[in-house]
Parts: structure tokens; sequence; C-alpha cells
């Protein structure tokens, strides 16, 4: 059978935002290549969710030897254990620097789906509290959309991923199309109640609204609540581009996947100024070759898709290439216990939380600092686990280990970053990858806003317990996480209104190179506080509707 190189569209990546352009392209008639660099997934073969820790080599501790010596920096993050750690990267393979006093954690998953089939599947809208602060705060650059632009590809892209959450009717974070929610426990909804009374609604508790199903929907089956999604779901009740837009994508006859393809650089044409493909290392045998397109979409990641921007020395007239890293800052919060409800205990293991949304900076300003933070996180009760290091021996151990503890309940905020063009990834003058491609050197911090938006996480999460009558209120004595590790990482091709200060106008699409687009993270001009993943979806679908458009009137 004959290897076809030359299509339509090349899709670089294959997890969110690729998932998403797969689909988009092949459904509107494009005959697409997605190139990934890593293995091909089959949720039967390799999603484990299900298995139990005393069937793990190491009983689900993991072998810490070898994390030591080749996942150092996946390691860190929250979603990776003995079970899903196949999911992340080798780091000795895929190297990258930072500064020594200024780490950065960039977590990386190469295989079909990416970091789609280990996302917490957290999904909130922007509002145009959001797409307005840089130009209200006078940061940055403005955003060259608003919501109105973006509202309906946020419709588009919920009804078929299937977002379960509970309307509320705030005009800072807007509702959707929403599956039933998924109920909160007599705790989580005792607190709600309690501030409602105490604040109104200047602060509300919601539960989570989440990428997972409570209902069958387009065929996929509803959650049953298992829990460690980070390890894959084989009844496919989350969305992954594994589970949903790649298989759409698939259905329509036009979709071409490549695993293994480790792309080095795009191809340029300068005589007519557009990129007439992609050159692609074959993760195996390391024999490169290029595939041809008309149009070239990248969604490879925020920082993956700077490197090969800055690999291919193109789309960089403005000098914004890898420059205004964001993340969200974290590990400020508090926890408290609850007395009662001593009959009363979670049955089953709800994959979700509540959600606080923004209350800082939207209708007073706060002294302190601009922007402002969410707050996820939930109630439940101690089990066994309490009492694995309590003293004590023989049958009172045992009798400790069957009994629940009291209820208690934790809020975590999660806070936006400022752009700042100091915050960049360049590539290194010497350091390679496996495949021989120059890797990135990453200097990235927080700035005093950030840490000050910390701080008082720990003190307005106290506020909260402290309404609802909890007891025993700790706030979080943490300093702030490493940037980087919210896995949120964003903002490194950014969009704009002016070619001169930004990558990207606003349909995701280079200044420099009218048929290449970005539609991953690196568009992003400001970070939210709000989990950014359903932003990503509905601006890629918008860009690739934009450009078959384009296409279909000769303009690319």
């Amino acid at each position: 059978m004959r290897d076809v190189t030359d299509f339509d569209a090349i899709v670089v990546g294959s997890g969110m935002t690729g998932g998403w352009a797969a689909k988009e392209l092949t459904e509107l008639g494009l005959r697409t290549l997605v190139l990934e660099a890593g293995r091909a997934i089959t949720p039967e073969r390799d999603f484990v969710e299900h298995k139990p820790p005393w069937e793990m080599p190491f009983r689900g501790l993991g072998d810490r030897r070898a994390v030591a010596a080749r996942q150092s920096r996946q390691g860190n993050s929250v979603s990776f254990d003995e079970w899903s750690h196949v999911f992340w990267t080798d780091d000795v393979d895929n190297p990258y620097t930072t500064p020594a006093d200024r780490p950065f954690y960039w977590f990386r998953a190469r295989q079909v789906g990416g970091k789609s089939t280990i996302w917490g599947r957290q999904v909130y809208r922007w509002s145009d509290l959001d797409f307005e602060a840089n130009l209200r705060d006078d940061i940055g650059v403005d955003w060259p959309i608003r919501y109105a632009d973006i509202a309906p590809w946020y419709d588009h892209v919920e009804r078929f991923i299937g977002v379960s959450g509970q309307a509320e009717g705030l005009a800072h974070l807007p509702d959707g199309q929403f599956l039933p929610p998924m109920e909160m426990n007599c705790v989580e909804q005792h607190v709600k109640e309690r501030m409602r009374a105490h604040f109104g609604r200047d602060r509300v508790l919601t539960i989570g609204r989440v990428a997972n199903l409570t209902v069958p929907h387009l065929g996929r089956a509803p959650c049953h609540y298992c829990g460690p999604c980070h390890r894959g779901c084989i009844t496919l009740s989350y969305f992954s581009s594994v589970n949903a837009t790649l298989p759409a994508a698939q259905a329509t006859g036009r979709l071409t996947l490549r695993p293994f393809s480790v792309v080095r650089n795009l191809v340029h044409d300068p005589q007519r100024n557009r990129v007439t493909g992609v050159r692609v290392i074959d993760a195996v045998t390391k024999t490169d070759r290029v595939y041809t397109g008309r149009i070239v979409f990248l969604c490879a990641s925020a920082l993956e898709s700077a490197r090969i921007l800055l690999n291919s020395r193109l789309a960089n007239s403005s000098d914004q290439v890898g420059r205004n890293i964001m993340d969200h800052i974290k590990w400020g919060g508090a926890s408290g216990d609850f007395e009662g409800w001593t009959d009363r205990r979670v049955i089953g293991n709800r994959p979700n939380g509540i959600y606080v949304p923004r209350f800082r900076n939207v209708t007073a300003r706060h002294p302190d600092f601009i922007r402002g933070y969410a707050f996820q996180g939930g109630a439940g009760r101690g089990g066994w686990q309490d009492g694995l290091r309590a003293p004590g021996i023989g049958a009172a151990l045992k009798a400790r280990l069957t009994q629940l503890g009291p209820w208690s309940m934790n809020f975590e905020g999660f806070g936006e970053m400022l752009p700042r063009d100091t915050n960049r990834a360049t590539l290194h003058p010497t350091l390679v990858d496996t495949w021989g491609i120059p890797t990135l050197h990453i200097e990235c911090q927080w700035s005093d806003n950030e840490l000050a938006i910390h701080r008082d996480m720990s003190v307005a999460a106290a506020e909260l317990l402290e309404s609802a009558g909890a007891k025993n209120i700790e706030p979080s004595t943490r300093g702030p996480s490493t940037p980087g590790g919210t896995n949120h990482e964003m903002g490194s091709a950014r969009m704009g209104r002016d070619a001169r200060t930004s990558v990207l106008n606003g349909w995701n699409q280079s200044w420099d190179l009218p048929n290449v687009f970005v539609t991953d993270g690196a568009a992003m001009t400001s970070s939210g506080c709000q989990n950014p993943s359903l932003t990503y979806m509905a601006l890629t679908a918008r860009a690739c509707h934009y450009a078959v458009e384009q296409l279909k009137r000769g303009d690319l």
C-alpha cells in the first residue's frame, strides 16, 4: 500500500486540542494527518484504572529508584503514580533546563491522546472579566476576542464532550450546556448553605463542572464512580481525544494518525511565504521524512509548540515566541473538621469536587493584588489510612482501622498568573533530546502579585470554613507551588491585536505565516484562574472552521 505523504491539513499533537482539530477538519472535508510523538493507545489494553494495588509490582507505591532515575520531574505531578507513570514522558530522553534557583515543572505526555488521558477534567468558561483583564489593568496585550466571540464554540464543545454541572447564573462564570450535576455530600451541602447565608451571592459554592458523564451520551457510558480517572477509562465515561474526538475523526474516513512521529520543524517556502509541510523524525528508527499539507495546526502543548516554532526559526517577527509563560499558583487554602453526620458516609469515589468561583476583584478592588483565584476541594471522612501510623497493635488497631473518622473539608486555591515577557523559554545552545532536537531552557517565576494571591487563599479559605461552623481550622502553611506544577502551562505564542506584539491574530492564525494556526495553551494571552482546557478546545474548533473557510476562498 502506498505511503501517502501529502494532505490537506497536518495537525501536530493528538491530545486535547489535536483531537479537536482532527475532528473538525475531517468533518469539514479535509484529508488530515495527525502526528503524535509517542505510542498508540488501546483502552482495553492500556487503561488499568480497575487494577488493585496488590496486583501491582510495588503495591501501588511505585518503583522509587526507577522514578528517580528516569522520571524525576514527571513524578512531581499529582496524577503520577505506579499505574499512570507509563503515560508520562521519560525525563532522560526529553530533557530541558532551568536556572538552579528557579525550577519549573514541564509535565509531558507522549502517546496518542496526550495529556487528555490523564487530565483533571475540570471545565469552566471564561467571561469578559477575563478577556478584558489585560486591557483593564494595562498588563501585557489585549485579547483580540471577547466572550461573545467564543460563547458559541463553548456550546459546540460542551455538547460533544459532555459536561456535568449546575447552572448558577454568575456573569463572571457563565453557565454552559450541562448534563445533570453530580451530587454534593451532606457536609458539602451544609457548607454551601451556610456560605449562602453568610456571604450571599458574593461567594458561591457549587459542584465542580467536570467532563465526566452522568448519563449516557453519544454512545459513551455514564461514570460509575471508580475514581482514578488519571489511569484511563475503559468505559469512555470521561472526555479524552482517545475516547471521543479521534474516533469521530476516524469515522469520516479522512484521518491518518501516525504515532512515533517526533516533529523537528516546519518546512517553509519563502517565495510564497507559506509553510509547505512538517519534518518528522521516526521515534523508533530515528530516520526523518517530510509530510506536506496546505495548512498546519500546532497542538503539541504550549511549550512544545513554541519549541517547534523556535527550531523552525519562523513566526517570530514579534520576538514573542516562548515568552509570557503562565501557570496557576496553588497550595494556598485551608481545612477543617465538622461534628455530626456520623451516620453518613460517602458511597463510591466521585471523580469531582466542589468549586468556589473567583470572588476577589470581581465587584470591589482588593488592596494587595489584581486578578484573583478560585477554590476547588471537597468533604469526606477519614478511613483506615488515617490509622496506619497511629500507636497501637493487635485487636485495638484492627478495630480502629474499621472505623471512619470525623468529617472534614478542604479548600485549595488556584490563582491567576500575570503575563510577563521575562518568563520565557529559549532554545538551549547545546542540549538536545534523544532524537537530536534542541531542547528548551525555561525561566519562569512568580511575581509579587501571584505571591499575594497565594497568601490570601489561606485567609479566605479559613473564613469560609469558619462561616460554616468548622472546628480545628488549619490554614495551609505550605509555600507556593512550583511554576508549571499545576500542569496549566500556557502563553508562549500569544494571541493579540497587533503583529508587532503578538504571535497570533484573533483566529489563532500566525501573523507571519497565514497557513499556520496554534490553538493549544500557547495561544493564551492571559491565564484567568479557571482550568483552561475548555477554552483551548473552543478556540481550536473556532479556528478550524475559519481555516477551512479561508481555504475555500483561496486565501491560504
